[in-house]
């Protein structure tokens, strides 16, 4: 039976299959994207710096020289740095000193006891 031969019919054709491949190909390609999502993740998360470790660098590196731009960063950083009660008194009485240095045309150098109060406030905030 299977030598019967019908006219007009052609024999039976292999068709080359390849969708064991296509479906080894989209396994890997999601392994790929799946893994770049988890290492944008991982690397998003670990570069976000505390915003007080860097309130905290500004205060560090800000130049007491230039008096008028030094009262104001000082002044606003200080605010942003100050959460426990030793610090807020500490950041008030550093504001407090600050006032004659601000809001006028010319002003002159930071006097000492306002350099100390600032070193004294630095060293006080836990960062």
């Amino acid at each position: 039976m299977n030598e019967l031969k019908i006219n007009g019919l052609k024999e039976l054709e292999t068709i080359p299959d390849v969708s064991f491949y296509m479906f080894l190909l989209l396994i890997t390609v999601c392994i790929i994207i799946t893994s770049l999502l988890i290492y944008l993740i991982y690397k998003f998360f670990k570069n976000r710096k505390n915003p007080r470790k860097q309130y905290y660098e500004i205060l560090k590196n800000i130049d007491l020289n230039n008096t008028k731009t030094a009262a104001y960063e000082i002044t606003k950083y200080t605010k942003m740095l100050a959460h426990n009660e030793r610090e807020l008194k500490l950041a008030d009485e550093l504001i407090s000193m600050l006032e004659e240095y601000k809001y006028k045309k010319e002003v002159k150098k930071f006097e000492n006891d306002v350099i100390q109060k600032y070193e004294l406030f630095m060293e006080n905030i836990d960062v």
